[in-house]
């Protein structure tokens, strides 16, 4: 037997390395090692053991229940663990995705070289530089139909050919792991869990275009991808897998890794590119794209982590096989980090031409709680809100962006009938005007503007006009801003204006907020005919804004009360109202 502890980043925030700890205390009897994220973060920690070919995945350990997994390991009797046990329902959570880019996350050790080998990895790499052509690898690329998955969606083909394409020796291949949406953990998932994958994919794309120097720039927020990264090119470069004349060959390809520092726009790839030379991340004019004039004003292609995470799988099964997959605009598989209001989160990779439904109900598991479905978030604060009656859409990039909102990188926020879809938006415009880099007037001011105007409707004091207003200035900063940033900052608003236009009209009109959220509109009562006197409000409540005695209904100062929710939350007798 061997024991197997998931220690991604959620992993360890949920007190795995607690339960590794205990487990070598107890000495077990057999192997004790690591893997990354398997993608179930609602269930962590999880520990796998496994007996030869039969796998007993258990969740939600904690470090008191090392003894007993000792006494499994030991007796094999699976009483003593069967509460631990994942849930035949929730095992369905990675039974029905289809993984290529997650294929090895959560099940080998990304801190070993040989666990990637073993599982074939570096074999598409000595296939590509030993056996293909660059122009024969840019082919099988492009009959993938492999798209960039970091947001807009391009084809990685034609990226991959101008830069090929373009004069000059030196040239520059650049992954772009700046993952800044809310909600969003597609990336740091991958390099926490395989982090060779990405190092296979970025060295069969810098031997297409010809470059000889690739460049990581990963948010220094991620500091576990980062040290597993570092490990991981320092193992590579040992094994002459990174450096020169890799196997044998006239290629040569160096590593390095830049820790940015956590702002938004450098996802942009020419704020990224500044950036990468030292100066504030700012987008530059295009044209020349970067496949001209990029790194150093050299020839540079940029790819995120997911698009590179594709690449070996596709030159080993060949690009029929990923364009078997999704819809004729969309090929392949796409991640999504699916959070919020639902019941199983976590990484869920499908084929494209799924709809929100198989995502949000068949793999989510539906809303946490017994509230209905409302609307989902799709791309971050650069998409936009896709309602309830509109959860039957296919998941491609054609069909999310006749929504409103886009693909993104991968981000799905889920939203119940409580959430208020205006303090949504000013949510994500306040991110938005927070992480505008201030080049260009309209993205600087008009998110400010935007943002002003938000907070003005959520705090009751909107005024007729203001709905109008917004949709105007929203399509001035489309059209005028610079960069995918302020191009895309409006969508938030525009679609929730579209989908949920009545929910602003409550809030302008009637002071109104419909569904509860926005504190300045609300007013807490309490029933008299339901109220118990049990107190229990009166106790919770922080600024002592109720009173009353024990067994007789209680009431609410509204002069002293704060608003925070405390006495709602605790009341077991529903005697509290939102009014």
């Amino acid at each position: 037997m061997r024991i197997v502890i998931g220690q991604g980043s959620c992993g360890i925030a949920a007190g795995a390395e607690k339960v590794k700890s205990a487990l070598l205390n107890e000495n077990v009897g057999c192997e004790v090692s690591v893997t990354g994220c398997i993608g179930m973060c609602y269930l962590e920690p999880i520990v796998d053991i496994y007996d030869g070919d039969e796998l007993t995945r258990l969740v939600k350990v904690c470090e008191n229940d090392a003894k007993r997994i000792a006494e499994f390991v030991s007796s094999k009797d699976k009483s003593t663990i069967e509460d631990l046990i994942v849930s035949d329902e929730d095992s369905e959570f990675l039974n029905k995705q289809t993984r290529i880019a997650l294929r090895r996350c959560g099940i080998i050790n990304p801190d070993e070289l040989s666990a990637y080998i073993e599982a074939d990895g570096y074999t598409a790499l000595k296939k590509a530089v030993c056996e293909m052509t660059p122009e024969e690898v840019i082919e099988v690329i492009k009959t993938s139909g492999l798209a960039g998955r970091g947001g807009a969606g391009f084809p990685t083909w034609f990226k991959w050919n101008a830069a090929r394409q373009s004069d000059g020796d030196e040239k520059y291949l650049i992954c772009n792991a700046d993952e800044g949406d809310p909600g969003a953990f597609m990336d740091r998932a991958v390099i926490e869990s395989d982090p060779h994958n990405l190092i296979e994919g970025m060295l069969i794309g810098a031997y297409a275009i010809g470059a000889k120097h690739a460049v990581v720039y990963v948010r220094a927020e991620y500091p576990l991808a980062i040290k597993r990264l570092k490990r991981a090119i320092e193992q590579a470069s040992a094994e002459g897998i990174i450096g020169n004349n890799i196997f044998g060959t006239d290629f040569s390809c160096d590593f390095t890794i830049k820790a940015g520092a956590g702002a938004f726009v450098c996802g942009e790839e020419t704020a990224l590119i500044e950036s990468l030379e030292g100066h504030r991340g700012m987008p530059r004019l295009k044209p020349p794209f970067p496949a001209q004039s990029g790194f150093w004003r050299k020839p540079s292609n940029i790819n995120n982590v997911e698009t590179f995470a594709n690449v070996s799988w596709i030159i080993n099964n060949g690009g029929e096989a990923f364009s078997a997959m999704g819809t004729d605009g969309s090929k392949g598989t796409k991640v999504f980090a699916v959070t919020g209001k639902v019941k199983r989160s976590g990484l869920v990779e499908i084929p494209m031409g799924k709809t929100l439904r198989d995502v949000i109900f068949d793999i989510g598991g539906g809303m946490k709680t017994d509230k209905s479905f409302k609307a989902v978030q799709m791309g971050g604060p650069s998409g936009g809100c896709i309602p309830a009656e509109l959860i039957d859409t296919v998941i491609d990039y054609k069909a999310l962006g006749a929504t409103g909102a886009i693909m993104g990188s991968g981000g799905m926020v889920v939203m119940d009938e409580s959430t208020c879809m205006v303090g949504m938006a000013k949510f994500f415009l306040d991110f938005t005007a927070k992480e505008s880099c201030g080049k260009c007037i309209h993205c600087r001011i008009g998110t400010k503007r935007m943002l002003e105007m938000l907070e003005r409707i959520t705090k009751g004091e909107g005024k007729d006009g203001d709905i109008e207003l917004l949709e105007e200035l929203c399509y001035s900063i489309k059209d005028g801003a610079l960069c995918g940033l302020g191009q895309t900052a409006p969508n938030p608003v525009l679609t929730t204006i579209k989908y949920f236009r009545d929910e602003y009209e409550a809030h302008i009109k009637d002071k109104k907020c419909p569904a509860g959220e926005c504190s300045d509109l609300i007013e807490y009562k309490i029933l008299a005919d339901k109220c118990k006197g049990c107190t229990l409000c009166a106790r919770n409540c922080p600024v002592d804004a109720i009173s009353g005695t024990v067994k007789e209904p209680h009431v609410i100062d509204t002069e002293k009360c704060i608003k925070c929710g405390k006495c709602y939350s605790s009341c077991k007798f529903d005697a509290i109202i939102k009014a």
